[in-house]
């Protein structure tokens, strides 16, 4: 006798079947948010960073010394102070020892012109010869030669007040008001306010790509609005303290006074080197993470991998170059969230 299923058994049956049928409809695909810009070819400046200071030039200042010894009586300005040509800087008494000799060599002077007055007056009585006129005479211009050597020496005078040989910065003074000083000892400094210039320590690996007449953009540490300037010259060797090149950047007329850059103060010089050319593309949109640097590109709905090299690197944006569509947009934001084929979608 055939028996006939239950009918809540055979109800049983359907459910596994029910429960893998599949869904009504299919997930969406992941995509990101980005933004994009138009691929853009140029040219960048390349940009060589150097940092130094400022000080006088080589040829921009003038040291003041005494060839004879002496006594510092009186300092009339500080370091630091911008001096006009002609205002008096230091008075200078002159040593004892120094005067004297001046007075020794005015009487030897005198006592040899009256030598010689006699000698030609005897010569006219014939109780002397010509030879002794011009021993006489020789004795003379020998005699006024020593008295105009120490004359010229600053021993004719026995005070003396040194003043600015023309309009500058007082940038050194080595003396003490009092102290006695020995032939020649340098008292002070003083600095050509055209004269100044930034010198600042180029790499030696770098020495190649600086060359005289560049144009600079001066920026001082402590802050401040930035000036132009240009590389006077580049140094050949090592300076031995830094073991750096030396370059010389010119400051612009007008930058050293009133209330310009000092003399000493920190400064930073970015050298403009020379141009560089590739793809012009957003810093963040160089994807560098994971492998070799690259960019993606959008194209139909898609981020796209393209494969770069870095050519020159700047808070500006980068300079890159590779195989880049020109007519596919650049993923700029959000390229550090995509993959190469993951859907995408813009800003509207």
């Amino acid at each position: 006798m055939r028996r006939r299923a239950h009918p809540l058994l055979a109800a049983a049956c359907l459910l596994p079947a029910a429960c893998s049928a599949p869904p009504a409809a299919d997930e969406a695909s992941p995509s990101a948010l980005v933004t994009t810009q138009a691929a853009r070819q140029g040219s960048a400046p390349v940009v060589l960073a150097a940092y130094g200071s400022a000080r006088p030039s080589a040829d921009g200042a003038q040291t003041l010394s005494s060839a004879q010894p002496g006594q510092v009586t009186a300092l009339l300005v500080a370091p630091g102070a911008a001096v006009r040509a002609g205002q008096p800087l230091l008075a200078f008494a002159l040593a004892p020892t120094a005067r004297a000799a001046y007075l020794q060599a005015a009487s030897a002077l005198a006592a040899a012109q009256k030598q010689r007055a006699t000698i030609a007056q005897l010569l006219t009585q014939q109780l002397a010869t010509r030879d002794q006129l011009v021993q006489a005479e020789k004795a003379v211009d020998d005699a006024r030669a020593a008295l105009a050597g120490l004359a010229g020496e600053g021993a004719g005078q026995s005070a003396k007040t040194f003043t600015a040989p023309f309009d500058g910065i007082v940038t050194a003074i080595t003396v003490a008001q009092g102290d006695r000083t020995a032939p020649d000892a340098p008292l002070l400094t003083v600095a050509r306010a055209r004269d100044i210039v930034v010198t600042v320590g180029v790499q030696p690996q770098d020495r190649a790509s600086v060359r005289a007449g560049q144009s600079v953009m001066l920026q001082r540490l402590s802050g401040g609005a930035g000036m132009a300037g240009h590389v006077l010259r580049i140094a050949s060797a090592l300076n031995p303290r830094t073991r750096m090149m030396d370059a010389d950047i010119a400051v612009p007329a007008g930058a050293i006074l009133p209330g310009g850059i000092l003399i000493g103060e920190g400064m930073r010089a970015d050298i403009h080197t020379g141009d560089v050319q590739g793809w012009l593309v957003p810093h963040q949109a160089v994807v560098t993470a994971n492998g070799a640097p690259h960019v993606f590109q959008l194209r139909a709905g898609k981020a796209r991998a393209v494969g770069v090299a870095v050519v020159q690197q700047g808070p500006g944006g980068d300079v890159v170059r590779g195989a880049i569509d020109p007519n596919a947009r650049l993923i700029v934001e959000g390229a550090y969230q995509v993959e190469d084929g993951m859907a995408v979608r813009t800003e509207r």
